[in-house]
Protein backbone atom coordinates (compact mmCIF):
# COMPACT_ATOMS: atom_id res chain seq x y z
CA UNK A 1 0.00 0.00 0.00
CA UNK A 2 1.24 3.50 -0.79
CA UNK A 3 -0.91 6.57 -0.25
CA UNK A 4 -0.36 10.32 0.23
CA UNK A 5 -2.83 12.50 2.05
CA UNK A 6 -3.04 16.05 3.34
CA UNK A 7 -2.20 16.33 7.06
CA UNK A 8 -5.22 18.47 8.07
CA UNK A 9 -7.71 16.08 6.41
CA UNK A 10 -6.03 13.01 7.93
CA UNK A 11 -5.91 14.63 11.38
CA UNK A 12 -9.60 15.50 11.25
CA UNK A 13 -10.59 11.97 10.23
CA UNK A 14 -8.29 10.34 12.79
CA UNK A 15 -9.80 12.70 15.38
CA UNK A 16 -13.22 11.23 14.62
CA UNK A 17 -12.21 7.56 14.70
CA UNK A 18 -9.38 7.28 17.27
CA UNK A 19 -11.59 8.33 20.21
CA UNK A 20 -13.44 5.01 20.01
CA UNK A 21 -10.23 3.09 20.75
CA UNK A 22 -9.74 2.28 24.43
CA UNK A 23 -6.31 3.22 25.84
CA UNK A 24 -5.92 -0.19 27.47
CA UNK A 25 -6.76 -3.29 25.46
CA UNK A 26 -6.27 -6.97 26.15
CA UNK A 27 -6.85 -7.68 22.43
CA UNK A 28 -3.97 -5.99 20.49
CA UNK A 29 -5.93 -5.48 17.23
CA UNK A 30 -8.50 -3.31 19.09
CA UNK A 31 -5.74 -0.74 19.79
CA UNK A 32 -5.34 -0.27 16.04
CA UNK A 33 -7.01 1.76 13.33
CA UNK A 34 -7.67 0.04 10.00
CA UNK A 35 -6.37 1.97 6.96
CA UNK A 36 -7.53 0.89 3.50
CA UNK A 37 -6.39 2.74 0.36
CA UNK A 38 -8.36 2.21 -2.86
CA UNK A 39 -9.67 4.18 -5.85
CA UNK A 40 -8.57 7.63 -4.74
CA UNK A 41 -9.82 7.26 -1.16
CA UNK A 42 -8.33 6.38 2.22
CA UNK A 43 -10.81 4.58 4.47
CA UNK A 44 -10.27 4.58 8.26
CA UNK A 45 -12.04 2.34 10.76
CA UNK A 46 -11.79 1.89 14.55
CA UNK A 47 -13.86 -0.20 16.98
CA UNK A 48 -14.13 -1.34 20.61
CA UNK A 49 -16.50 -4.21 19.61
CA UNK A 50 -19.54 -2.21 20.84
CA UNK A 51 -19.00 0.90 18.75
CA UNK A 52 -17.45 1.35 15.32
CA UNK A 53 -16.59 4.56 13.46
CA UNK A 54 -15.52 4.71 9.82
CA UNK A 55 -14.59 7.66 7.63
CA UNK A 56 -13.35 8.07 4.07
CA UNK A 57 -11.22 10.94 2.75
CA UNK A 58 -9.74 11.80 -0.63
CA UNK A 59 -6.14 10.64 -1.08
CA UNK A 60 -3.50 10.12 -3.75
CA UNK A 61 -3.36 6.30 -3.95
CA UNK A 62 -0.23 4.98 -5.72
CA UNK A 63 -0.76 1.41 -4.60
CA UNK A 64 -4.01 0.03 -3.13
CA UNK A 65 -3.80 -2.02 0.06
CA UNK A 66 -4.74 -2.17 3.72
CA UNK A 67 -3.15 -2.52 7.15
CA UNK A 68 -3.78 -1.69 10.80
CA UNK A 69 -1.55 0.40 13.12
CA UNK A 70 -1.84 1.75 16.71
CA UNK A 71 -4.58 4.42 16.57
CA UNK A 72 -3.45 6.78 19.36
CA UNK A 73 0.21 6.71 18.23
CA UNK A 74 -0.74 7.51 14.62
CA UNK A 75 -3.03 10.32 15.78
CA UNK A 76 -0.27 11.84 17.95
CA UNK A 77 2.27 11.63 15.10
CA UNK A 78 -0.05 13.37 12.61
CA UNK A 79 -1.05 15.96 15.22
CA UNK A 80 2.60 16.94 15.73
CA UNK A 81 3.48 17.22 12.04
CA UNK A 82 3.70 20.76 10.61
CA UNK A 83 0.51 22.37 9.33
CA UNK A 84 0.03 22.15 5.57
CA UNK A 85 2.33 19.15 5.12
CA UNK A 86 1.66 16.02 3.07
CA UNK A 87 1.75 12.64 4.79
CA UNK A 88 2.81 9.46 3.00
CA UNK A 89 1.75 6.07 4.40
CA UNK A 90 3.27 2.93 2.92
CA UNK A 91 3.79 -0.76 3.51
CA UNK A 92 6.15 -2.85 1.45
CA UNK A 93 7.11 -6.51 1.40
CA UNK A 94 7.32 -6.53 5.20
CA UNK A 95 3.65 -6.18 6.09
CA UNK A 96 4.40 -6.13 9.83
CA UNK A 97 5.46 -2.46 9.57
CA UNK A 98 4.12 0.77 8.09
CA UNK A 99 6.34 3.69 7.11
CA UNK A 100 5.06 7.25 7.65
CA UNK A 101 6.90 10.06 5.85
CA UNK A 102 6.32 13.78 5.96
CA UNK A 103 8.98 16.32 5.00
CA UNK A 104 12.14 15.18 6.80
CA UNK A 105 10.27 13.10 9.39
CA UNK A 106 10.22 9.29 9.24
CA UNK A 107 8.27 6.97 11.51
CA UNK A 108 7.93 3.20 11.43
CA UNK A 109 4.94 1.65 13.20
CA UNK A 110 4.25 -1.97 14.03
CA UNK A 111 1.32 -3.22 11.94
CA UNK A 112 -1.14 -6.09 12.26
CA UNK A 113 -2.91 -7.68 9.26
CA UNK A 114 -6.24 -6.28 8.10
CA UNK A 115 -7.76 -9.79 8.12
CA UNK A 116 -7.68 -9.83 11.96
CA UNK A 117 -9.74 -6.65 12.26
CA UNK A 118 -13.30 -7.22 13.54
CA UNK A 119 -16.40 -5.94 11.75
CA UNK A 120 -19.47 -5.11 13.86
CA UNK A 121 -21.30 -3.09 11.20
CA UNK A 122 -22.68 -6.09 9.32
CA UNK A 123 -26.40 -6.90 9.40
CA UNK A 124 -29.69 -5.51 8.09
CA UNK A 125 -31.04 -2.18 9.36
CA UNK A 126 -34.76 -2.23 8.47
CA UNK A 127 -35.72 1.24 9.83
CA UNK A 128 -34.32 4.38 8.17
CA UNK A 129 -34.97 8.08 8.55
CA UNK A 130 -33.20 11.42 8.16
CA UNK A 131 -33.27 14.47 10.41
CA UNK A 132 -31.23 17.70 10.60
CA UNK A 133 -28.00 17.27 12.59
CA UNK A 134 -28.94 20.33 14.69
CA UNK A 135 -32.21 18.69 15.75
CA UNK A 136 -30.51 15.42 16.69
CA UNK A 137 -27.87 17.38 18.62
CA UNK A 138 -30.63 19.19 20.54
CA UNK A 139 -32.25 15.87 21.52
CA UNK A 140 -28.89 14.61 22.82
CA UNK A 141 -27.60 17.83 24.44
CA UNK A 142 -30.74 18.36 26.47
CA UNK A 143 -31.02 14.81 27.82
CA UNK A 144 -27.44 13.53 28.08
CA UNK A 145 -26.77 14.96 31.56
CA UNK A 146 -29.50 12.74 33.08
CA UNK A 147 -28.02 9.42 31.85
CA UNK A 148 -27.32 7.12 34.80
CA UNK A 149 -23.72 6.08 35.52
CA UNK A 150 -24.82 3.25 37.81
CA UNK A 151 -23.66 0.06 36.08
CA UNK A 152 -26.12 -2.19 37.98
CA UNK A 153 -29.06 -0.43 36.31
CA UNK A 154 -27.47 -0.85 32.88
CA UNK A 155 -30.78 -0.16 31.08
CA UNK A 156 -30.54 3.48 32.30
CA UNK A 157 -26.99 3.91 30.92
CA UNK A 158 -28.17 5.55 27.70
CA UNK A 159 -30.80 7.65 25.94
CA UNK A 160 -34.13 6.00 25.15
CA UNK A 161 -35.12 6.97 21.58
CA UNK A 162 -38.63 6.13 20.39
CA UNK A 163 -41.64 7.44 18.48
CA UNK A 164 -44.92 8.16 20.23
CA UNK A 165 -48.09 10.13 19.58
CA UNK A 166 -48.28 13.37 21.55
CA UNK A 167 -51.32 15.68 21.25
CA UNK A 168 -52.37 13.76 18.14
CA UNK A 169 -49.00 14.29 16.43
CA UNK A 170 -46.26 11.67 15.92
CA UNK A 171 -43.06 12.77 17.72
CA UNK A 172 -39.55 11.37 18.07
CA UNK A 173 -38.73 11.44 21.77
CA UNK A 174 -35.46 11.16 23.68
CA UNK A 175 -35.59 10.29 27.39
CA UNK A 176 -32.85 9.82 29.99
CA UNK A 177 -33.09 9.29 33.75
CA UNK A 178 -30.88 8.26 36.67
CA UNK A 179 -33.73 7.79 39.12
CA UNK A 180 -33.25 11.26 40.69
CA UNK A 181 -34.05 13.36 37.63
CA UNK A 182 -35.58 12.75 34.23
CA UNK A 183 -35.14 14.61 30.94
CA UNK A 184 -37.65 14.26 28.09
CA UNK A 185 -37.18 16.11 24.80
CA UNK A 186 -39.12 15.66 21.57
CA UNK A 187 -39.17 16.76 17.97
CA UNK A 188 -41.58 16.17 15.07
CA UNK A 189 -41.18 12.55 13.98
CA UNK A 190 -39.18 12.40 10.73
CA UNK A 191 -40.58 10.51 7.77
CA UNK A 192 -39.74 6.81 8.03
CA UNK A 193 -39.43 6.74 11.83
CA UNK A 194 -42.97 5.44 12.42
CA UNK A 195 -42.95 1.88 13.72
CA UNK A 196 -39.27 1.99 14.73
CA UNK A 197 -38.43 -0.07 17.82
CA UNK A 198 -37.80 1.87 21.06
CA UNK A 199 -34.00 1.71 21.46
CA UNK A 200 -31.53 2.59 24.25
CA UNK A 201 -28.41 4.23 22.76
CA UNK A 202 -25.43 3.67 25.12
CA UNK A 203 -23.63 6.54 26.85
CA UNK A 204 -20.34 6.16 24.91
CA UNK A 205 -22.13 6.17 21.55
CA UNK A 206 -24.14 9.24 22.63
CA UNK A 207 -20.92 11.11 23.51
CA UNK A 208 -19.33 10.24 20.14
CA UNK A 209 -22.42 11.22 18.14
CA UNK A 210 -22.50 14.54 20.00
CA UNK A 211 -18.93 15.31 18.84
CA UNK A 212 -19.70 14.32 15.23
CA UNK A 213 -22.68 16.68 14.95
CA UNK A 214 -20.48 19.73 14.33
CA UNK A 215 -22.42 21.11 11.38
CA UNK A 216 -26.01 21.88 12.43
CA UNK A 217 -27.01 22.33 8.76
CA UNK A 218 -25.95 18.79 7.79
CA UNK A 219 -28.35 15.87 7.56
CA UNK A 220 -28.03 12.88 9.89
CA UNK A 221 -29.12 9.57 8.38
CA UNK A 222 -30.27 7.13 11.05
CA UNK A 223 -30.62 3.38 10.47
CA UNK A 224 -31.97 1.04 13.13
CA UNK A 225 -32.41 -2.61 13.91
CA UNK A 226 -33.54 -4.00 17.29
CA UNK A 227 -29.87 -4.51 18.27
CA UNK A 228 -27.88 -1.79 16.44
CA UNK A 229 -27.99 1.86 15.38
CA UNK A 230 -26.04 3.39 12.50
CA UNK A 231 -25.61 7.13 11.98
CA UNK A 232 -24.16 8.65 8.82
CA UNK A 233 -23.12 12.29 9.00
CA UNK A 234 -21.23 13.45 5.92
CA UNK A 235 -18.38 10.98 5.33
CA UNK A 236 -18.47 9.59 8.89
CA UNK A 237 -20.44 6.45 9.74
CA UNK A 238 -20.93 5.43 13.37
CA UNK A 239 -22.38 2.01 14.20
CA UNK A 240 -23.17 1.03 17.78
CA UNK A 241 -24.70 -1.91 19.56
CA UNK A 242 -27.78 -0.92 21.57
CA UNK A 243 -28.34 -1.62 25.27
CA UNK A 244 -30.20 -4.91 25.51
CA UNK A 245 -32.78 -4.12 28.19
CA UNK A 246 -36.19 -2.60 28.81
CA UNK A 247 -36.38 1.10 29.59
CA UNK A 248 -38.78 1.73 32.50
CA UNK A 249 -42.24 3.25 31.93
CA UNK A 250 -41.09 6.85 32.38
CA UNK A 251 -44.63 8.23 31.81
CA UNK A 252 -45.56 7.00 35.29
CA UNK A 253 -43.07 9.30 37.03
CA UNK A 254 -44.08 12.46 35.13
CA UNK A 255 -46.52 14.15 37.53
CA UNK A 256 -49.84 15.30 36.10
CA UNK A 257 -51.50 16.98 39.08
CA UNK A 258 -48.87 19.49 40.21
CA UNK A 259 -50.97 22.60 40.74
CA UNK A 260 -48.55 25.07 42.39
CA UNK A 261 -46.85 27.16 39.73
CA UNK A 262 -43.60 29.02 40.25
CA UNK A 263 -42.07 31.21 37.53
CA UNK A 264 -38.50 32.41 38.08
CA UNK A 265 -36.01 34.38 36.03
CA UNK A 266 -33.74 31.55 34.95
CA UNK A 267 -30.32 33.23 35.06
CA UNK A 268 -30.76 34.98 38.43
CA UNK A 269 -32.26 31.82 39.96
CA UNK A 270 -29.32 29.68 38.76
CA UNK A 271 -26.80 32.24 40.02
CA UNK A 272 -28.50 32.34 43.46
CA UNK A 273 -28.55 28.52 43.71
CA UNK A 274 -24.89 28.45 42.73
CA UNK A 275 -23.97 31.05 45.38
CA UNK A 276 -25.77 29.48 48.34
CA UNK A 277 -24.61 25.96 47.40
CA UNK A 278 -21.00 27.06 47.99
CA UNK A 279 -21.67 26.24 51.65
CA UNK A 280 -23.23 22.81 51.01
CA UNK A 281 -21.35 19.61 51.77
CA UNK A 282 -20.01 17.62 48.80
CA UNK A 283 -22.14 14.66 49.81
CA UNK A 284 -25.44 16.40 50.56
CA UNK A 285 -25.55 19.40 48.21
CA UNK A 286 -29.12 20.07 49.41
CA UNK A 287 -30.62 23.54 48.93
CA UNK A 288 -33.95 24.48 50.53
CA UNK A 289 -36.51 26.53 48.62
CA UNK A 290 -38.98 28.36 50.88
CA UNK A 291 -41.86 29.78 48.82
CA UNK A 292 -44.34 32.39 49.99
CA UNK A 293 -46.27 35.15 48.15
CA UNK A 294 -44.00 36.43 45.38
CA UNK A 295 -40.84 35.52 47.30
CA UNK A 296 -38.39 32.63 47.17
CA UNK A 297 -35.80 32.16 49.92
CA UNK A 298 -32.94 29.82 49.09
CA UNK A 299 -31.02 28.45 52.06
CA UNK A 300 -28.26 25.96 52.79
CA UNK A 301 -27.14 24.81 56.23
CA UNK A 302 -23.98 22.81 56.64
CA UNK A 303 -23.07 21.89 60.26
CA UNK A 304 -19.38 21.78 59.28
CA UNK A 305 -18.99 25.10 57.49
CA UNK A 306 -21.94 27.43 58.17
CA UNK A 307 -25.08 28.59 56.38
CA UNK A 308 -26.21 30.77 53.50
CA UNK A 309 -29.51 32.37 52.45
CA UNK A 310 -30.59 34.46 49.50
CA UNK A 311 -33.97 35.90 48.61
CA UNK A 312 -35.28 36.53 45.09
CA UNK A 313 -38.56 37.87 43.74
CA UNK A 314 -40.64 35.30 41.87
CA UNK A 315 -44.07 34.79 40.39
CA UNK A 316 -45.77 32.47 42.92
CA UNK A 317 -49.31 32.80 44.23
CA UNK A 318 -50.06 29.36 45.74
CA UNK A 319 -49.86 28.46 49.44
CA UNK A 320 -46.48 28.61 51.20
CA UNK A 321 -44.22 25.60 50.56
CA UNK A 322 -40.77 24.44 51.70
CA UNK A 323 -39.00 21.93 49.44
CA UNK A 324 -35.40 20.75 49.07
CA UNK A 325 -33.40 19.80 45.96
CA UNK A 326 -29.90 18.72 45.06
CA UNK A 327 -28.24 21.99 43.98
CA UNK A 328 -26.16 20.34 41.27
CA UNK A 329 -29.26 18.78 39.69
CA UNK A 330 -31.13 22.11 39.79
CA UNK A 331 -28.23 23.82 38.00
CA UNK A 332 -27.95 21.02 35.41
CA UNK A 333 -31.63 21.38 34.50
CA UNK A 334 -31.78 25.18 34.43
CA UNK A 335 -28.70 25.14 32.14
CA UNK A 336 -30.73 23.13 29.57
CA UNK A 337 -33.63 25.60 29.39
CA UNK A 338 -33.66 28.04 26.46
CA UNK A 339 -35.96 30.79 27.69
CA UNK A 340 -35.35 33.68 30.09
CA UNK A 341 -37.79 32.18 32.59
CA UNK A 342 -38.25 28.72 34.11
CA UNK A 343 -41.63 27.24 35.04
CA UNK A 344 -41.75 24.94 38.09
CA UNK A 345 -44.88 22.90 38.79
CA UNK A 346 -44.87 21.72 42.40
CA UNK A 347 -47.14 19.53 44.52
CA UNK A 348 -45.68 18.96 48.01
CA UNK A 349 -42.23 18.51 49.67
CA UNK A 350 -42.18 14.78 48.96
CA UNK A 351 -43.38 14.65 45.35
CA UNK A 352 -41.49 15.08 42.06
CA UNK A 353 -41.41 18.57 40.55
CA UNK A 354 -41.89 19.38 36.87
CA UNK A 355 -39.56 21.98 35.27
CA UNK A 356 -39.80 23.46 31.76
CA UNK A 357 -39.32 26.69 29.79
CA UNK A 358 -43.04 27.30 29.58
CA UNK A 359 -46.28 25.38 29.29
CA UNK A 360 -46.13 22.98 26.32
CA UNK A 361 -42.36 23.32 25.72
CA UNK A 362 -40.75 20.42 23.83
CA UNK A 363 -38.24 19.84 26.66
CA UNK A 364 -39.55 18.72 30.03
CA UNK A 365 -37.66 17.80 33.21
CA UNK A 366 -38.70 15.97 36.38
CA UNK A 367 -36.70 16.37 39.60
CA UNK A 368 -37.09 14.36 42.81
CA UNK A 369 -36.95 16.43 46.02
CA UNK A 370 -34.51 15.91 48.92
CA UNK A 371 -35.14 16.07 52.62
CA UNK A 372 -33.78 19.29 54.16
Amino acid sequence: MKVTVERAALLKSLGHVHRVVERRNTIPILSNVLLRAESGMLHLKATDLDLEVTEALAADVEMAGATTVPAHVLYDIVRKLPDGSQVSLETGGDTSQMLIRSGRSRFTLQALPESDFPDIAAGEMPHRFTLPAGELKRLIDKTQFAISTEETRYYLNGIYLHTIESNGMPVLRAVATDGHRLARVETTAPEGSAGMPGVIVPRKAVAEVQKLLEDAEAQANVELSPSKIRLSIGSVVLTSKLIDGTFPDYQRVIPAGNDKQLVVERASFAAAVDRVSTISSERGRAVKLALADGRLTLSVTNPDSGSATEEIEVDYEAEALDIGFNARYLLDITAQLDGDTALFKLADPGSPTLIQDREGASALYVLMPMRV
